[in-house]
């Protein structure tokens, strides 16, 4: 029986507006560049918080803690925050990984730019949940990172948007634990090409113009 999951959309409440909420059986090996739970861990949940893009609370592992109490999570788990509307989350498979992508374009910038004193908005975030069927060692791991963010990169280009993403993006790779280790995740890696076309379909789907 597969590992990977779809996400379920939990309603709006006081706490946020909205929150996609993937939740695994057992315990799953990730990777994240997530502001809470970030790093590398073994976790049993992952939210995608919506906030307004007014958002300013700084005490951000808080707020997931009450969102995660609020529907019952327990264990560990990582939490990224978006106001992209949850429900244009966009979803695309490549030879068994599966990546669920929110994109939101508002504020791109160019990630070598002069640093703003601007607070980054959260309205224009990009946040990835890329699964995979296999296991990843920690070199593979941050390959598999790096090739999310590439091929995140180049659907931007092809949609002629003027920045390598936005200033809040965040990426989480998840595997099976006990699955075997692939070493290799690069963008020429048999699992990094799966990686790359995966996520460059759901970030290019979903950086299209609404009807």
């Amino acid at each position: 029986m597969s590992l990977l999951v779809e996400p379920f959309l939990a309603p709006a409440t006081s706490k946020h507006r909205g929150v996609l909420v993937w939740r695994w059986g057992t315990p799953m090996s990730m990777l994240s560049s997530a502001p809470v739970g970030g790093g590398p861990s073994m976790a049993e949940w992952v939210l995608n918080i919506g906030v307004g893009s007014d958002y300013d609370r700084t005490d951000l592992s808080d707020h997931a803690g009450e969102v995660a109490a609020e529907l019952g999570l327990l264990g560990t788990g990582v939490a990224m925050f978006t106001a992209v509307d949850l429900s244009r989350r966009q979803r695309s498979s490549s030879g068994g990984v599966v990546v669920d992508a929110t994109v939101g374009i508002s504020h791109p910038t160019w990630a070598a730019e002069s640093l703003s004193t601007e607070t980054p908005a959260a309205g224009g975030t990009i946040n990835l949940v890329v699964q995979l069927p296999v296991a990843l060692d920690p070199g593979a791991a941050v390959n598999a990172v790096i090739t999310a963010t590439e091929a995140k990169t180049q659907a931007l280009a092809a949609h002629r948007v003027p920045g390598t993403g936005t200033a809040t993006d965040a990426v989480t790779i998840a595997w099976p634990a006990e699955a075997t280790a692939e070493r290799f995740a690069g963008p020429r890696s048999q699992w990094g090409t799966r990686i790359a076309q995966a996520v460059y379909q759901a970030v290019r789907a979903g950086a299209e113009p609404r009807a």
